[in-house]
């Protein structure tokens, strides 16, 4: 659903929310700065705002002095609270999966809401997004808003085929759903119910704490629940399974398998919504000997450090040893981990809920936990570490490496770390500074990628052509007009021709420059670039229009704009002088006569070119602010200046016209009105000449053409409006082969020398002053186990883009004596466990 548009009282409302007093930019930074302070409190309510419109208010009032994601223009207002972005229906207006917080949507307390609603209003007919906020964890607590809500499958036991959805809280407790299961299954009031969790094929978990909620059940997206109704008789029809043994156990559900000869470790995890991310970390380290064979023969139990203030009074330990013995008994095909997570939910509560994590920070977080758990130390002590100042690389790292065990000394100490050469040279003394860092895992960087791949929409110049989508490849860091000539090279068109722009509800979200980055242009954006003429056919100069589709209300209210935006907005270049409001209208028709057909001869109706009956030029709400109507009118004297001459080429008299009118001679019906608006069409600025004297306007004017409902549906073909073709270039990128590197190459990618930046220098004890130094990584030392962390992710102020590099992984005897500094006797060779 798209924003309305139009004139009047309500050019920046809509039917969501009335026109108050709106105060000036200052106060609503004041006002709105303040709230957006607001700390998450369990149960409070907060309201989601799509990011466009909200950073394009920030830009508005001035927020803020730079904004990360550079959205918005200024002075440009943003109408009406816009949320259809967020939608991936706009009827039911579900939410789209996978939105991110800043990025796609902004969080603002109900306070803060309901000023803007006030404000600005809504856009008709869209309901508020409102969620709540839901404490995670129960050592560490921590607040968040549940954006998304839990989905669950519910059936009943007699007929499990029968499988409905509903939509359910954490924080909602175990006797709400069973009280909706039983609403739902019409399952009357005197009849006792069990509910159970269904997990896999034949694995049930019975749920009796009622007034656990489902975060404390450890209910995940799309959980199978049962509800089981008690027989009339007193029995239950499950209890005849219960005495059998559903291969149930109090800690993990797992499932028995048919034969006894299962190899020990060869045991599935059962996905518990979202949670792979966990499972395979889980599985490279059960299959991490020296690790397993410690939980397994209960060495844990003598070395469970419960005072260690770092750690989790063993708890993660001991959770993890019983998840070990469960995969390693030989009895299991696969468990399901839920006491497991459940337990890592209450010390780390970002992975307390099921959505999806990052593996490596679930393996960070895990052997940290276990280290400090399972510290042989109870006492550390206080170490002053020391310079090399010249001394052997070997006396130094010795030393660092027994000041580590010192404080650190735990199997994962002996398993999984190893020691970093790290060597510092000032650029201007030279001084050499050399230290010898612990760790646990190296997470190496992936070759950046130079090109990027973007698809965009060509739309052509000739109104017979459709628009044609493309693929190309550009310059990751390069500039809009790198674009244009790479569209250039496929498209045959001039990139001097084309306009980039991003296309957003119907409307131009914004017209990019052929100097700006394309690292401003995110993945998820829909760009369409435009051919235009600088020039008309006879040599005249040519400007160009934004022109915005907009369908008129029958029945607009005091508090609605009497438009909406639909349809793709155009780029119409018609010449800057000698434009009348007829050839305008001709311009128009030509460019869209491809889904528009025109009236036939003998259908007649008013004229379209007389002026729309409303009050005054500008119809606004009371205070509204006029800094972009004031903007757009920069450099002219009158945006809408009439000269002198008439439009004798086209004989069109309006003393003609209007005689024709008094005796009543209908005129041909015209399609659509115009209006001159905002650049986001949420306001109207002015109306159009309609005395047949020339227009005078300038790149900064944008149109609307305003329908009614009866022509647009007569006229207007919408599936050919939206038609568009798909250029061979966007099959062709598929079969391109994916970049390829091999292991070794990170790691040398990892130890080459880099220069300090600017905003992280190092502080020389010689020259007294942060300097830029030069920087290089060393692996000195490698443990029995080395975990190798990928960077697949690189960022930039305005977005992040997942490498897809393969990286070659050795899977056996991987020699690295090359790549470890100048050591001997060292570990050389590794087995893969992947």
């Amino acid at each position: 659903m798209s924003g309305p548009a139009g004139p009047g009282a309500a050019d920046e409302m809509a039917e969501g929310g009335g026109c108050g007093e709106r105060p000036d930019a200052e106060t609503q930074k004041s006002e709105l700065g303040a709230l957006m302070r607001t700390t998450l409190q369990r149960g409070a309510q907060w309201y989601l705002i799509d990011s466009r419109w909200f950073k394009q208010w920030k830009k508005y009032v001035g927020f803020d002095s730079w904004d990360m994601y550079s959205m918005g223009q200024h002075n440009v207002f943003p109408g009406p609270i816009d949320n259809s972005g967020l939608f991936s229906d706009p009827e039911s207006q579900t939410l789209k999966e996978h939105l991110i917080d800043e990025l796609d949507y902004v969080l603002v307390p109900t306070e803060a809401w309901n000023k803007l609603l006030n404000w600005y209003g809504c856009v008709e007919g869209q309901q508020p997004i409102v969620r709540t906020v839901v404490e995670h964890g129960l050592f560490v607590k921590h607040c968040k808003v549940e954006v998304y809500l839990l989905e669950l499958k519910l059936c009943e036991n007699s007929d499990p085929t029968n499988v409905l959805s509903c939509h359910f809280s954490k924080a909602d407790t175990i006797a709400t759903i069973e009280k909706e299961m039983r609403k739902l299954f019409n399952i009357p009031a005197e009849r006792e119910t069990r509910l159970w969790n269904k997990y896999m094929s034949n694995t049930y978990e019975q749920l009796s704490k009622l007034d656990n909620t489902v975060q404390d059940a450890g209910l995940y997206q799309g959980q199978v629940l049962v509800i089981e109704p008690q027989n009339e008789d007193g029995t239950w029809p499950r209890q005849t399974l219960q005495s059998i043994g559903s291969g149930f156990s109090a800690s993990y559900n797992c499932q028995e398998s048919p034969s006894s000869h299962i190899q020990p470790g060869l045991c599935g995890l059962g996905n518990l919504g979202n949670t792979c991310f966990m499972n395979s970390a889980l599985q490279c380290l059960s299959n991490t000997a020296p690790l397993t064979d410690y939980f397994l023969k209960d060495e844990y139990e003598a070395e469970i450090n419960r005072i260690n203030p770092l750690g989790m009074k063993g708890e993660i330990a001991e959770a993890y040893a019983e998840l070990i013995k469960q995969m390693w008994s030989g009895r299991d095909a696969h468990v399901a981990p839920r006491m497991f997570k459940t337990q890592v939910g209450r010390f780390a509560p970002q992975f307390s809920g099921y959505q999806q994590q990052d593996s490596q920070e679930l393996l960070a977080f895990l052997l940290d936990g276990l280290h400090e758990d399972l510290n042989r130390v109870k006492k550390k002590p206080y170490l002053e570490l020391k310079d090399a100042n010249g001394r052997p690389d070997s006396v130094v790292a010795k030393e660092a490496w027994e000041n580590h065990r010192l404080r650190n000394d735990s199997v994962i100490v002996d398993t999984f770390h190893g020691l970093f050469k790290s060597t510092l040279v000032c650029p201007e003394c030279f001084k050499v500074s050399v230290t010898f860092d612990p760790f646990c895992y190296l997470t190496l960087p992936l070759p950046l990628k130079k090109d990027r791949v973007m698809e965009v929409f060509l739309v052509p110049a000739d109104p017979h052509c459709r628009p044609t989508q493309y693929r190309v490849t550009v310059p990751l860091m390069g500039a809009v007009s790198d674009l244009c000539e790479a569209l250039s090279r496929l498209s045959g068109i001039s990139a001097e021709n084309m306009v980039v722009t991003d296309v957003y509800n119907h409307r131009f979200h914004k017209i990019f420059q052929m100097d700006e980055g394309l690292n401003h242009i995110m993945p998820r954006d829909d760009i369409f670039v435009y051919e235009v003429c600088s020039t008309s056919v006879d040599g005249s100069e040519c400007v160009t229009l934004p022109v915005y589709f907009r369908e008129r209300k029958s029945r607009p209210s005091s508090t609605s704009s009497g438009a909406a935006l639909y349809g793709q907005p155009l780029l119409l270049s018609v010449p800057k002088q000698k434009l009348t409001l007829e050839s305008l209208y001709q311009a128009v028709c030509d460019r869209i006569s491809r889904y528009v057909k025109q009236p036939l001869p003998d259908e007649f109706g008013s004229s379209p070119l007389e002026p729309r009956a409303y009050s005054g030029s500008r119809n606004s709400c009371e205070g509204e602010d006029e800094e972009e109507m004031e903007h757009q009118e920069e450099g002219n004297e009158q945006l809408l200046e009439t000269e002198g001459s008439r439009e004798d080429d086209l004989g069109n008299d309006p003393s003609e016209t209007t005689q024709k009118k008094i005796k009543g001679q209908p005129c041909p019906k015209r399609l659509f009105t115009f209006s001159l608006v905002n650049s986001y069409g949420t306001a109207d600025i002015n109306s159009l000449a309609t005395d047949g004297k020339l227009l005078k306007l300038n790149s900064r004017s944008t149109l609307a053409i305003d329908w009614d409902s009866e022509t647009r549906s007569l006229y207007y073909d919408e599936q050919e409006s939206e038609a568009y073709e798909k250029h061979v270039s966007m099959l062709q990128l598929q079969k391109k082969k994916k970049t390829t590197v091999a292991l070794r190459d990170c790691i040398e990618l990892f130890t080459t020398m880099e220069t300090l930046g600017e905003h992280d220098p190092w502080y020389c004890p010689n020259c007294k002053k942060h300097q830029q130094a030069t920087k290089k990584f060393d692996l000195w030392s490698l443990p029995k186990i080395l975990v190798v962390h990928l960077k697949r992710f690189s960022y930039n102020r305005y977005w992040r883009d997942k490498l897809d590099t393969v990286v070659e992984f050795p899977v056996r005897w991987v020699m690295v004596t090359t790549l470890l500094g100048t050591f001997k006797n060292r570990q050389k060779n590794l087995d893969m466990i992947g």
